[in-house]
């Protein structure tokens, strides 16, 4: 997380709201959207619903 958000930012200008929306969405791109090669180079939420698992 801090090689792919926090370093490559400069975070002077922002806020604490802007910051933990920013943290929020790319913990749900980390979780849920990312494709994984292990998965099948499906994202988490592709694979779960590939099994049949609607979560």
């Amino acid at each position: 997380m801090k090689t792919e958000l926090f370093f490559p930012r400069d975070w002077k200008a922002i806020t604490i709201e802007q910051f933990v929306t920013e943290v929020d969405a790319y913990i749900r791109w980390y979780n849920e959207k990312r494709i994984k090669i292990s998965l099948g180079s499906l994202s988490p939420v592709e694979y779960r619903q590939s099994l049949g698992l609607n979560l």
